[in-house]
């Protein structure tokens, strides 16, 4: 090789930017160029006749010997990845291309090195690698796109939440999920967004691949390349199917639970006026002959007020303040007492079946309104089986835990009893269930229904501290599942029937507590009619000054449960300490939680629902003054 072609040569390894440089058989450094005093650091002077070892940190030594027999022994290696240390101690990712120098006779006299710094291309490998594994493994959905929509990538949650298989969706439109639930200007106004550069941010309705629709929550972004233009999509998607249902249920837990106080409220109210309806309609009749020309229109003024009873009442069980008597039962022993019944009220056309758990456990429930419960079902599976069909009432004891209960808003962990009543009918889609606890929502003709039956269920269920779970496809049928808390007590006995009492008149005195102008004229009029001596108030304060001044014996307070300043039981609290002999009876047109906790309710209280009629608050005032609850202490 001539000088020309040396000189040439040298400057094109100066010229590199890779590091070349060379050893001697001994591993000493021997040659340097420019690229590699850039890369390690070290000028000319400061490197040769060093070992190569100073390039190699600790740990490598034996690896750097492997290498050596390889190439004294006449090997090459094209791009050995290692790693070298800089002056400064920083350590380098190069790749190697090392070569066997022969001297003139043939005899290797070292080795060539061209060191390539990979260190950055290393550092971006590795941060690519994360990141994709990060994609591979993210528990949300990632879908890369071409500016046309077509899938270029999916991660396995792909797979795992849509059932699409990576291969069956490659170079496929991304509305290969589409639901139809989304119109055309959704989707327009979604391209129009990452078409100009934004990031779309949105909730959309798809289909998996076995044909059920869920909800994802999705950020679709634009990718671009060096030069800013949009090359791809890439779209973050989470199912939040489930928190949808959860806020669904706790939207609809809260409308519930105001309709219940409006309804609750008005019930009340119009029991006042109820009250007074058909108390005085009761009076009027007495007192008129059959032939009396006003007789006919006044029984239709009583029968019209005994119906709106019937719909405040059922509004109370919804609004869950009904006066209920509830007792350990077992809920097979009711199914049994009413399947005869059931059977002549579902017709001969409709096949009933019961399955009942032999080991079921005992439940604290009114037997009253667990039997209306199951007619109310009942009637509504017979109307959704035109012709015929099959109804089942089944019980079994059921165990919620943590999990089960975090699926749903209203639920909470424990042990209960199921009662399921299906049945093989028409079913409901999804928007009538949301609403078939309103009260006055009903889907069956304007003369079938007052829309309360299952206004009433839920009320009573939710009262005795139970769930209520609907399940109905369209032409799929309808189960209506209900849970009541499962109790360790043994079952009670029905109470014994008590003796009607003779005669409703008496001569005692009677202290009259009702802050209603109305009612407390009515009550009054009754019970003066029937011989008893009435002392009237107006409020609390005045019946205590009243039991104060009054120097004869009050046999028995009568007051009103929920009044300004000082409930009923309140009252007769304080005047029991007055006149612990005196009896009392509780009258409402509903008992809140007030009148619950006083014990009115599931104490042994003697109690009566307004609206009342004469007769029912006569009997009821004698049947107390006779028999009576204990002496109010």
């Amino acid at each position: 090789m001539g000088d020309a072609e040396l000189s040439l040569l040298a400057a094109v390894v100066n010229a590199s930017d890779d590091a070349i440089f060379s050893v001697d058989r001994d591993l000493n450094i021997t040659s340097w160029n420019g690229s590699a005093v850039r890369i390690y650091g070290y000028t000319p002077d400061e490197i040769k006749g060093q070992p190569i070892s100073v390039l190699i940190p600790v740990g490598r030594g034996d690896e750097t010997s492997a290498i050596g027999q390889k190439l004294f022994g006449g090997e090459s290696l094209v791009h050995y990845e290692f790693e070298h240390l800089r002056k400064d101690g920083a350590r380098l990712q190069v790749s190697l291309t090392l070569s066997p120098i022969k001297d003139a006779a043939g005899v290797i006299a070292g080795v060539s090195i061209i060191s390539r710094d990979i260190t950055e291309r290393k550092r971006a490998d590795e941060e690519r690698g994360r990141l994709i594994t990060a994609i591979e493994q993210s528990a949300e959905v990632v879908i890369i796109t071409n500016t046309k929509g077509e899938i270029e990538y999916v991660n396995p949650s792909f797979t795992r939440i849509t059932g699409h298989r990576r291969e069956d969706v490659i170079g496929l439109n991304a509305n290969v999920q589409g639901s139809g639930k989304q119109d055309q200007a959704y989707y327009q106004q979604m391209w129009a967004t990452i078409l100009r550069g934004d990031i779309w941010h949105g909730e959309i309705v798809n289909r998996r691949k076995d044909g059920t629709l869920y909800t994802e929550e999705m950020n679709i972004a634009p990718v671009r390349d060096a030069q800013g233009a949009i090359t791809h999509f890439i779209a973050n998607k989470r199912d939040v199917t489930e928190r949808k249902r959860i806020e669904d249920q706790f939207r609809q837990a809260q409308k519930m639970e105001a309709v219940g106080r409006l309804a609750g409220g008005i019930a009340h109210d119009f029991n006042n006026l109820l009250t007074v309806i058909n108390g005085y309609s009761e009076m009027g009749l007495e007192r008129l002959t059959a032939e009396d020309p006003l007789r006919h229109t006044l029984e239709q003024i009583h029968k019209a007020g005994e119906r709106a009873v019937s719909l405040t009442r059922q509004l109370l069980a919804f609004s869950r303040q009904q006066t209920l008597a509830p007792r350990v039962l077992d809920l097979n022993a009711v199914v049994a007492g009413v399947e005869t019944m059931l059977r002549r009220l579902v017709g001969e056309d409709i096949e009933l079946t019961t399955v009942r758990d032999g080991a079921l456990g005992h439940v604290k429930a009114d037997p009253g309104q667990i039997e209306q419960v199951l007619m109310n079902l009942s009637v509504n599976a017979r109307d959704a089986m035109p012709g015929a069909g099959k109804l089942s009432i089944e019980t079994a004891n059921v165990d919620f835990d943590d999990t089960h209960a975090k699926r749903h808003v209203a639920i909470t962990p424990g042990r209960y009893v199921m009662l399921a009543v299906s049945d093989t009918g028409i079913g409901m889609d999804a928007e009538t269930q949301s609403h078939i606890f309103e009260p006055f929502f009903t889907t069956k003709a304007k003369d079938k229904g007052t829309g309360l039956g299952l206004a009433m269920v839920y009320g009573f269920v939710k009262q005795a501290g139970g769930h209520i779970w609907v399940y109905s496809e369209p032409g799929q049928g309808t189960t209506v599942k209900i849970y009541l808390p499962r109790v360790a007590d043994a079952v009670e006995p029905l109470p014994s029937v008590r003796t009607p009492v003779r005669t409703a008149a008496g001569s005692e005195t009677v202290l009259l507590v009702e802050d209603d102008e109305a009612v407390r004229a009515l009550a009054s009029g009754i019970l003066q009619q029937c011989g008893y001596k009435v002392l009237e108030s107006t409020s609390p304060e005045d019946a205590l000054q009243i039991c104060e001044r009054h120097e004869e014996t009050i046999h028995l307070l009568l007051t009103d449960v929920v009044m300004p300043r000082i409930s009923g039981p309140k009252t007769a609290q304080r005047m029991g300490a007055l006149r612990p002999g005196m009896k009392v009876l509780y009258i409402s047109g509903y008992t809140d939680d007030s009148a619950v906790r006083a014990g009115v309710v599931e104490g042994d209280a003697a109690f009566l629902q307004k609206p009342f009629t004469g007769t029912s608050l006569a009997r009821a005032v004698r049947e107390v003054l006779d028999q009576g609850s204990e002496p109010n202490s």
